[in-house]
């Protein structure tokens, strides 16, 4: 069979998972590959051969990495806003609002501040065990440069009329522009949290780089 050699990012694109999957493929000789210059070069033969038989726990991994990939493309460490001051819900709302401008995905950040609280007020969003999913009642792509999920931890815990009476200390703001991204948004941070060690070690991480590192890379161990 003629070999047909793609790159590194051809690879990942066509697996739909992330560069560094496919370099821990590679070192782990799951793919013959060839450097050349700084990156590699996979035999598409290769990939697809492993594809076609992947046994029934292998393709719950591929699709748990695809999972991972997929929300990464929403979530980045300087999403991060680590230990802010809130007093209640509403200053909660507003710090995450000021990061959503500073990281210029949206233009305003009271305009975003009114239809987080707006939403806020028909319901909480806090599902839980410290958690608050804030987000616009509609979508609005016009106003949201990108999708993206920003992630923050209070100093202090935050009064929020949770589901289970406990204040919040964590929060996600879903900037996203359809149902299909928000839905998966929700499942992918629900499953993860239902966890109370990966709870834990958010609430305990020193700074951003753990945090990322607990809510993507840790979810494949």
């Amino acid at each position: 069979m003629t070999k047909k050699n793609i790159t590194l990012k051809q690879a990942s694109n066509y697996l739909k998972v992330t560069d560094s999957v496919i370099k821990e493929m590679i070192k782990a000789k799951v793919f013959n590959a060839v450097k050349k210059g700084q990156s590699y070069l996979v035999d598409k033969n290769d990939v697809d051969e492993w594809l076609a038989n992947l046994n029934e726990r292998e393709f719950e991994q591929l699709a748990l990495k695809r999972s991972v990939c997929r929300f990464s493309d929403y979530f980045k460490p300087k999403y991060i806003n680590l230990d802010f001051s809130a007093e209640n819900k509403y200053e909660a709302v507003a710090e995450m609002s000021k990061k959503a401008k500073d990281l210029k995905i949206v233009k305003d950040h009271r305009w975003l501040y009114q239809v987080v609280v707006a939403r806020e007020e028909l319901v909480s969003t806090a599902i839980g065990k410290g958690i608050a999913l804030l987000h616009p009642r509609h979508f609005h792509p016009s106003k949201i440069k990108k999708p993206s999920i920003i992630f923050g931890r209070s100093k202090e815990s935050v009064e929020f009329e949770a589901i289970d009476n406990k204040p919040v200390r964590l929060y996600f703001l879903l900037l996203l522009h359809d149902d299909m991204q928000h839905l998966f948004s929700i499942s992918y941070i629900s499953k993860l949290l239902i966890n109370e060690k990966n709870i834990e070690t958010v609430l305990n991480a020193k700074n951003e780089e753990e945090i990322y590192t607990n809510l993507t890379k840790n979810v494949l161990k």
